[in-house]
């Protein structure tokens, strides 16, 4: 129960930093993994898998996202059942702002611990992630 409320209270102040952008966490996360891809589009359910959504959870997030242009769907030209997710140039704009808030909202959740507590909590992740490949 502690994870759940400390996830609870993480997401709050993150999404508190991204507010200023106008995108909230998940909205962080998607423009984060097209960012990251040299070609800045991804199939929809590669997207879902990496950002933790259900493939209907990451099209409810995605038509939104369109709509404001921050992203763009897309037909695959090689297969017409797979669609596509690109990110557009205002929602890398977007990103690229808002990384900057992402970063200083992080490191002021973890301002309270040493560097050794942090190189400890780090492991801690590591196996705990392990268990979810």
């Amino acid at each position: 129960m502690s994870l759940i409320g400390l996830n609870s209270k993480i997401q709050k102040r993150i999404g508190g930093a991204l507010s200023a952008h106008g995108i909230g966490v998940t909205e962080y996360l998607v423009l984060n993994q097209l960012y990251a891809t040299p070609t800045q589009t991804m199939r929809r359910s590669d997207l879902a898998e990496r950002v933790g959504l259900s493939p209907s959870g990451v099209t409810r997030l995605i038509t939104p996202m369109e709509k404001t242009g921050l992203v763009q769907k897309e037909d695959n030209p090689r297969d017409a059942r797979v669609s596509l997710v690109t990110l557009s140039a205002s929602g890398k704009q977007i990103y690229e702002d808002a990384q900057a808030s992402f970063a200083h909202a992080s490191a002021a959740l973890l301002e309270p611990l040493t560097d050794e507590q942090l190189r400890a909590f780090s492991e801690c992740l590591k196996v705990l992630s392990k268990g979810f490949s």
